[in-house]
């Protein structure tokens, strides 16, 4: 534990400090003092020059060319050294160690690795390598002085110079990435050589400008020096990486934001000198009046900016910065969802794509409103090109909230345009926006045109505001309340049920309600009429007063509130109605001196109320988490944390932890909990999908696996890859009805970023939305292993207990008015992080049946049944092969088996045949006999030979029947050596008829004639195998399959046709289970439980829909990252994941 916490205040701490630059005891001397000294060199570079020459552009074009030289240079031998590893060209050479250094080299032993430069003469006739003399003397001295030590044989790489001469380097790879990082490829040095140049050059800039006095200047400089180390040495751990190991990504970030920060300054200093500044008032605030307030701005800009960037070093120590694209995503990200109405991204691209087509749309739509300004304006006439701008703003606006974020769809369609029109004519989506946008524009400028919103002003706008509020009121909050699980947490059951409510097992699909169509025609009513109604006629009358001042801000203003405001609306106004009402109370009656027009009022509110939601949310986790009768004290570090966190708790509205929430929310930032205790720290700003790593689960089976993981150990044994399956199968399912489902309200209210949990009795899945369109949803699913731990075990207990028994009401019990809950009950649930809204909800998958095998094949005459079962189906799939007669004719195979066809032939190995497990065994000749298998098995095979359209000779001496016997004794062979050896043991017998299951027969030299067709394996003993396991499990409920062969023959061929049976490495189990298969069959081995039967039916699963709080989630998930990836506690009980039932 000491060492973890040295090695995490040396790696983690004093690393994040300097930039990467710290002295590790497990490095040799050189790498140490190569380390110490760039870092000191970046440091003094800088600081020296500033102090030493005037600030001049001859002083500041001496230090970046300096430091560009250096970065080339640096760069170039380390790309050249590992291209040099890479092409492995290598020398070895003999040397004898020299004995008067022998105390040095033992004393320098850790230095070993040190790059040792040996330079050859090449004669170009012969190409030999020739050695100096003074090396043969020094040899020869050598070999004096010392006849004991041997000549050790030393290799060494050869890095080429120029053409024909090169240099021997003793030298090896992670010597050299100890050293210096890895750069991949070209671009990669490039980019860091610039962003050294870009920090050099802003920095010094800064410095010349006077923005540091004093012993800022050396603070400035340290900064300086560790965003230029940090793209030689990177910090590892990184607080702000979120994947383990090297990361290249965060080796850029430091100077990055160096680089933006000192942009900022230097662009705010240019621009505060300028004269005549404009002068602009929003909301009653004049933002600059004179020179005084210039200078104010600028101290207060100097302020906050220079004291962020001298701040970096403790910033990025605590993780406050994101990496580079995760800030990226995150800033585009926040405007276009603030300022544009746009919908989340899911990575980069998505985030660029997002913000260039919200800026093309918003240019199209600034023309035409700018041109619409220049006509003439009257109540009584209102200019064509003003109807115009409002039906193009409604009809991009609708078209912009269908569209979905990833780019890759709009390249496909442009694709689609390029070499087949009519395709695209016939896409079912592009065919409905095309008709919708043509009757929205022909429908917006036939009523603006109408100057209906000027003439009857302010009836028409009460009344929409009137009408937007009830609509909103009934669709938002009181049709959702009542269809919840417990309604406003006071009501035992819903009031609104479904009719899969009452139901125990629903077999048909969810049916429509009379309320859920209600929901979708007030939600459609209100999307598509009231609001644009509401935006149009406020836009209307803000033009018209907008018209007299013409200011071109004004006009870009309106643009960009129109625009937002109906992207919102058409995408998910479930909290438009309370902003309206909020907007109009609050700047008709509380402030209407401060208030702008209409619109940009209630643009504003629209970023506000998003803010306050976030604010809000984060106060409800902070205060269930913190609630002392729920403090958790599970890890050791719990019991020191918790006591001193008490004044952080009481102090909390006073305190830090107000200021940290109020920032977190303003930013968009998770505030999680240290370690788990009550103790909250900010984390770094994210986008609403906050998984910056692809978490995506890479399915392991035999066709991308190596063929010794196969045959050696199970492939892909653990639960995690095994149930992988059913998690992608219940995505294919969510992506077919999660989007209506929601629109329907069978989830409740929902916005970007809600994260919901769906359990059921073998599945439970965290789905996370992330982009809410118009008819569009994308979201994440992540599978919840709910078991192994007391404290996972605790939250299934959270999740599936009910609270309607409870009669409690603080001490005691009164009990509780009918249909409500009791008073303690209601508290409860008023302390949680999660509800639960839909009990009922159905989703097709898979029910899992899942038999224990060692309980079913306990019993001697259960093992014997299933042996019996495996021969018959080799019997079964044999005499079906459309290769039978070809065997049965083949005069090589014959001739093979002239041993199984004589009827005193004995099998008589006593680990393969048993009396206790083989119906055909004779006890008086201890084996298996000819004439013992076909007083068994004759009647089935002649059976199962009649059936077949040709005929085939099958009496006691034919060659089908000797082909059988010679089958049954290999399948009995190849389970009793998968078995080792010892079919009598129960374990032992499992995991050999599992080996056999997933398809691995080890043939012995006795069963070599079968390699004569590997099809009689593949094709009749491996599908016995499985077949068995189908008809032993159905034995326990139709027992006549084993006495009538006409049932069994039937049986096998039903199975064979409508279940599907294979283990799970088999990649056909996948397919079955992707493709919708009804039944299927595996059997499933795991170390630690044992060997387990899954029958799988496909039937409509029943989940309950657990909504949880988004900033819980969020707040857990970065605490969880931070203190896996740069605390590095893996601790199965560390103090981020104890039991806190509040939170799941």
């Amino acid at each position: 534990m000491g060492s973890q916490v040295v090695q995490t205040l040396r790696q983690g701490v004093w690393a994040s400090l300097t930039g990467g630059w710290y002295h590790n005891p497990e490095q040799n001397k050189f790498n140490n003092s190569c380390h110490l000294y760039l870092w000191m060199f970046l440091l003094m570079l800088p600081l020296s020059l500033n102090l030493a020459l005037p600030p001049t552009t001859t002083t500041l074009s001496i230090y970046c060319t300096s430091v560009t030289v250096f970065f080339i240079v640096i760069k170039m031998v380390n790309y050249r050294l590992h291209l040099m590893f890479n092409q492995g060209d290598i020398v070895a050479q003999n040397s004898v160690p020299d004995i008067s250094k022998g105390v040095d080299k033992k004393s320098d032993a850790s230095d070993s690795c040190l790059p040792s430069l040996s330079h050859n003469i090449y004669s170009p006739f012969e190409g030999l390598n020739i050695s100096h003399a003074q090396e043969e003397d020094s040899l020869d001295e050598l070999s004096e002085t010392s006849t004991q030590e041997k000549p050790s044989r030393k290799l060494y790489y050869k890095l080429k110079v120029f053409p024909g001469k090169w240099v021997n380097i003793l030298y090896d790879r992670l010597t050299l990435i100890a050293l210096l990082d890895r750069n991949e490829d070209m671009t990669e040095n490039m980019v860091a050589v610039f962003l050294a140049f870009l920090v050099a050059f802003l920095g010094f800039v800064l410095l010349n400008e006077g923005c540091f006095k004093d012993i800022w200047v050396f603070q400035f400089c340290l900064v300086i020096a560790s965003c230029q180390y940090s793209l030689l040495k990177r910090v590892q751990p990184d607080a702000a990486s979120p994947t383990h190991g090297h990361n290249q990504i965060v080796i850029y970030s430091r100077a990055a934001y160096f680089c933006m920060f000192c942009g900022l300054i230097w662009i705010l200093e240019i621009v505060l000198r300028t004269p005549d500044l404009p002068v602009s008032t929003v909301y009653g605030i004049t933002i600059v009046t004179s020179d005084m307030d210039i200078h104010v701005v600028k101290l207060d800009v100097d302020l906050i900016f220079t004291g962020f960037t001298y701040c970096f070093p403790v910033t990025f120590l605590l993780g406050l910065f994101p990496q580079i694209n995760t800030f990226v995503i995150y800033f585009l990200e926040q405007i276009d969802m603030h300022f544009f109405g746009g919908t989340a991204a899911t990575g980069l691209p998505s985030a660029a794509y997002c913000i260039v087509r919200s800026l093309i749309a918003l240019s199209l739509l600034y023309g035409f409103c700018l041109g619409a300004l220049k006509e003439p304006w009257d109540e009584q006439h209102i200019p064509a090109l003003f109807s115009g701008f409002c039906a193009l703003l409604v009809v991009l606006s609708y078209h912009l909230s269908r569209q979905s974020s990833d780019p890759s769809v709009f390249l496909n369609l442009v694709l689609i345009i390029i070499y087949d029109l009519y395709f695209m004519l016939q896409k079912e989506i592009l065919l409905s926006d095309l008709v919708v946008c043509i009757l929205a524009s022909v429908l917006t400028f036939a009523i603006t045109a109408s100057t209906v919103f000027l003439s009857l002003r302010p009836f028409v706008s009460i009344v929409l505001y009137a009408l937007a509020a009830t609509v909103g009121f009934v669709t938002h909050y009181l049709i959702p309340q009542l269809r919840k699980h417990h309604p406003w947490l006071w009501i035992s059951h819903p009031v609104l049920k479904s009719k899969e409510y009452s139901q125990f097992e629903p077999r048909e699909d969810a049916h429509l309600m009379w309320f859920e169509r209600l929901y979708v025609g007030l939600l459609t009513f209100e999307k598509y009429i009231v609001y644009p109604a509401i935006v149009l006629s406020a836009l209307t009358n803000d033009v018209a007063q907008v018209s007299v001042s013409r200011s071109s801000c004004d006009v870009l203003l309106m643009t960009v509130a129109g625009m937002k405001l109906l992207r919102a609306s058409f995408c998910n106004p479930s909290y438009q109605f309370f902003t309206l009402i909020f907007t109009i109370i609050f700047f008709e009656f509380d402030c209407s001196s401060a208030s702008e027009t209409f619109l940009l009022n209630f643009f504003l509110m629209s970023i506000v109320f998003n803010k306050l939601w976030d604010l809000l949310h984060k106060l409800h986790f902070i205060l269930l988490y913190i609630a002392p009768w729920q403090i958790a004290w599970g890890s050791a570090f719990h019991a020191f944390a918790q006591p001193f966190a008490v004044p952080h708790i009481l102090t909390i509205y006073f305190a830090m932890l107000l200021l940290q929430t109020f920032i977190t929310t303003l930013f968009y930032t998770p505030l999680s909990p240290f370690l788990g205790s009550a103790i909250f720290i900010t984390s770094y700003p994210r986008p609403v999908k906050f998984w910056e790593r692809n978490y995506n689960t890479k399915r392991i089976d035999n066709s991308n696996s190596r063929l010794v993981s196969q045959v050696d150990k199970e492939t892909g044994c653990d639960d995690n890859n095994l149930n992988s399956i059913f998690y992608e199968y219940l995505t294919r399912s969510l992506q077919h009805s999660i989007c209506g489902d929601l629109m329907l309200g069978r989830w409740g209210n929902y916005c970007a970023g809600d994260c919901f949990i769906l359990a059921s009795d073998y599945l439970n899945v965290l789905v996370h939305l992330i982009e809410v369109g118009n008819g569009l949803v994308t979201f994440q699913l992540r599978g919840l292993e709910f078991r192994g731990t007391y404290c996972q075990q605790r939250e299934v207990e959270a999740i599936t207990e009910g609270v309607e028994e409870d009669d409690s009401c603080c001490c005691c019990e009164p009990g509780h008015l009918p249909h409500v809950l009791s008073c303690n009950a209601a508290f409860n649930l008023r302390w949680l992080a999660w509800e639960v809204t839909t009990t009922k909800y159905l989703l097709e998958g898979y029910s899992i049946s899942e038999n224990n095998a060692a309980t079913m094949l306990q019993v001697y005459d259960l093992r014997k049944l299933l042996i019996t079962y495996y021969l018959k189906s080799i019997i079964y799939y044999l005499v079906i092969s459309p290769k039978l007669q070809i065997w049965v004719k083949d005069q090589s195979m014959q001739e093979a088996l002239q041993s199984y066809t004589k009827w005193h032939h004995i099998e008589k190995d006593p680990a393969v045949f048993s009396m206790k497990i083989d119906e055909d065994y004779v006890h008086c000749l201890q084996g298996v006999t000819r004439a013992s298998y076909c007083n068994v098995y004759l009647e089935w095979i002649q059976y199962c030979a009649n059936k077949l359209k040709e005929p085939v000779d099958s009496d006691e001496d034919s060659p089908l029947v000797t082909l059988c016997f010679a089958l049954s004794v290999l399948g009995r062979r190849s389970l009793s050596t998968a078995a080792h050896n010892r079919s009598n043991s129960l374990e032992s017998f499992l995991y050999g008829f599992n080996t056999l299951f997933k398809g691995d027969f080890r043939i012995a030299a006795k069963d070599e004639w079968v390699f004569a067709d590997m099809d009689l394996l593949q094709t009749a003993v491996a599908p016995a195998v499985r077949m068995s396991l189908k008809l032993h499990q159905g034995h326990f409920t139709s027992l006549e399959e084993t006495e009538e062969p006409a049932v069994l023959y039937e049986a096998i061929s039903n199975y064979r046709t409508s279940l599907v049976i294979c283990h799970e490495s088999d990649p056909a189990w996948r397919r079955a289970v992707l493709s919708s298969r009804d039944t299927l069959l595996t059997l499933r081995h795991m170390v630690d439980e044992g060997v387990d039967e899954y029958m799988l039916y496909k039937r409509h699963l029943i989940f309950k829909v657990i909504k949880i709080n988004k900033e819980c989630v969020r707040g857990l998930w970065a605490g969880q990252q931070q203190e896996l990836i740069f605390l590095r506690n893996r601790n199965p009980e560390r103090g981020s994941i104890q039991n806190s039932k509040q939170a799941l």
